[in-house]
């Protein structure tokens, strides 16, 4: 039985292969409307039958018979009235011999009108009238000339039967127009209930077929349509469920077919990603091994550098101090017995080993940045920069410097020392490298930066100054490590600087850069992220601080 079933939906699969499914739906559609279109027509002529039938019995031979009555009433009233009058001599018994032809004329005419187009009706009609009319022509009309008003009439007995056998075949052609009457209407009746015999059997046959159609239709919608569609769905969930070896099956209509072969396309090409994926997840895992592998070994290296930095500082600054030591011992036993050029080299001497000791120091400070001290608090940078300008203030002091700051700094996350040194090598470069004309000017600023991502909102700070400047050519060259743009006999320092504020700020997460759009000094501009504990904004309001003394 499983077999007949698979033959069979393969079958109707072939033959459902040539139309989509919105071809079978119009198919359906189409037989649908044909069946409703029939059942319609076919209803509505029997129902216009039916009711032709009826308002013929209704308003045709139902009131034809009331009117073949009321002719019979007025011709009866006629003969009434005539013998009434004969006997009395009453002229008021004419009456109702006068109104009976008024009413028999009226009557005459509705039939006809009722009966139109009944050929046995106006006979009958017809002949009533002739018989009625002979009957008053040789009988009712000489008689009432005969009597004399107010004085019975003598009866002529010939007459009188002559006018009673006349009005006797009027009653049998009363009779046979009853009997007409009778008859059409009977055939009427017969007719009317056949046509709704005819019509309840044909409503019901529609009814029959059309749900035979929608059955088939159902059936056929099952096998063509619905099958390959669950098919289809069955073999996606599998596929879903983690069988991607598993075929997605392409029958059913053109667009079913379509689909599937889509999907089956899909999943070839999702296997095809599934085995890249692996191969790309397998050489990842190598990968993540090798670095973790080089990780490691990373780690001790830098961990037995940083050793090795400790120990190199201790065994090189020795001896620089020893150098130091004897040299100014030297010069102060035998500084008397030294010429200048000895004493100018005892003094070369004594300046190389502190500045060697200077540049093992700074060295130290910058491998230590980030490294030595990773912490990462809420550090207020008004806190920082008082800090700083508490440790510059001999600087500040001797160069009259002025420093203008915001009313408040935002909060930051990040190493509060760090931060410290940031803002006191700005500023303490900003003093050292003042123009010999005017007292130097440094001026901190504050605000939004425009182009921090709504995820992070970021700070831009800028330390502007009046000092000598930096040409644009060397923006970039004064952030690298003992880059100096001045002789040490010009300026002091060791050139590490700005390379220690470019790895401090990057630690935290921001850039700096010179603002080669400024004018009459240098303006070094950072980033800064926001604590995420900070409140709103920092007002922007500047306000003029005298560090140290004013000019």
């Amino acid at each position: 039985m499983a077999v007949d079933t698979a033959a069979e939906d393969r079958t109707a699969s072939r033959a459902g292969a040539r139309l989509t499914v919105q071809g079978w739906l119009t198919a359906v559609l189409a037989v649908m409307v044909v069946l409703v279109i029939t059942g319609t027509v076919a209803g509505g002529l029997l129902l216009h039958r039916t009711a032709a039938v009826s308002d013929e019995l209704l308003y045709g031979i139902s009131p034809a018979r009331v009117e073949a009555y009321r002719l019979q009433t007025a011709l009866v009233n006629q003969e009434t009235g005539l013998r009434g009058y004969l006997a009395t001599g009453d002229a008021q018994f004419l009456r109702p011999y006068t109104e009976g032809r008024s009413g028999e004329r009226h009557a005459a005419a509705r039939i006809r009108s009722l009966t139109a187009g009944r050929a046995q009706q106006a006979a009958d009609v017809a002949a009533i009238e002739r018989a009625a009319d002979r009957w008053r022509r040789t009988y009712a009309e000489p008689s009432i000339k005969r009597v004399t008003p107010g004085r019975p009439g003598t009866v002529d007995r010939a007459a009188a039967e002559r006018g009673k056998a006349q009005f006797d075949h009027l009653r049998s052609l009363f009779a046979a127009q009853n009997r007409h009457l009778a008859d059409v209407r009977g055939r009427s009746s017969a007719e009317l209930g056949r046509i709704r015999t005819v019509r309840n059997w044909v409503l019901g046959a529609i009814v029959a077929v059309f749900l035979l159609t929608c059955l088939a239709v159902a059936v056929l919608l099952r096998r063509l349509v619905t099958r390959p569609l669950q098919r289809l769905s069955a073999a996606s969930r599998t596929v879903a469920g983690g069988e991607f070896g598993h075929r997605i099956p392409a029958d059913g209509p053109a667009d079913v077919r379509a689909l599937a072969k889509d999907v089956e396309a899909m999943r070839q090409t999702v296997v095809t990603a599934l085995e890249t994926a692996r191969a790309r997840r397998d050489a990842l895992a190598r990968q993540a091994a090798e670095l973790d592998a080089q990780a490691v070994e990373l780690r001790r290296s830098n961990a037995e550098l940083e050793q090795f930095a400790y120990v190199a500082s201790h065994d090189l600054q020795e001896p620089l101090r020893k150098v130091a030591s004897f040299c100014q011992l030297l010069e102060k036993r035998y500084g008397d017995r030294l010429d200048e050029r000895g004493t100018q080299y005892i003094a070369f001497a004594v300046d190389g080993a502190k500045r060697m000791q200077i540049l093992i120091n700074d060295l130290l400070t910058f491998s230590r940045v980030g490294r030595l001290n990773d912490a990462r608090v809420p550090v207020p940078l008004d806190t920082a920069l008082d800090k700083a300008l508490a440790n510059l203030a001999t600087a500040i002091e001797e160069s009259h410097a002025r420093v203008e700051r915001p009313e408040r700094l935002p909060e930051i996350t990040g190493d509060p020392t760090l931060l410290v040194m940031l803002w006191q090598n700005l500023v303490g470069n900003a003093v050292k490298f003042r123009h010999p004309d005017r007292p130097p000017v440094v001026r901190i600023t504050c605000e939004p930066d425009p182009d921090g991502g709504d995820d992070a909102p970021a700070w831009r700070l800028c330390v502007s100054d009046n000092g000598i400047g930096i040409p644009e050519e060397f923006a970039e060259k004064v952030f690298v490590i003992f880059q100096r743009l001045h002789g040490r006999d010009a300026y002091s320092g060791t050139g590490i600087g700005l390379a220690l504020c470019k790895k401090i700020v990057e630690f935290h997460g921001g850039r700096i850069w010179i603002d080669t759009a400024h004018t009459g000094g240098t303006r070094f501009c950072f980033t800064l992220h926001s604590s995420p504990e900070a409140g709103g904004p920092a007002p922007r309001a500047d306000r003029s601080a005298l560090e140290g003394s004013s000019a």
